[in-house]
């Protein structure tokens, strides 16, 4: 089948399996890079732990801000009815 929905919903597909990847590279980059020491010596931003704060809370805004960029710039609305005179 040559049908572009396809395309496109493959390379939707492919953008949202990196989204996953980043945001746990984020996740876990601050949680276990910043949350390894003693917990006597840990920073806090906020009342929390820096390793919670920027995995957890700056994390999330940073994605939900990243997911609307993506979602505004690189997805695209397609139709779900198959149009006539489309290849089968």
């Amino acid at each position: 089948m040559n049908d572009k929905r396809y395309k496109v919903a493959h390379r939707e597909a492919l953008i949202g399996i990196a989204l996953v990847v980043v945001n746990f590279a984020i996740w876990f980059g601050f949680a276990y890079g910043l949350g390894s020491g003693n917990p006597k010596e840990y920073t806090y931003v906020f009342g929390f732990p820096a390793w919670f704060f920027y995995s957890c809370i700056a994390g999330t805004i940073f994605m939900i801000v990243l997911l609307m960029v993506i979602i505004k710039f690189f997805f695209k609305d397609v139709p779900i009815e198959e149009e006539d005179g489309d290849d089968q």
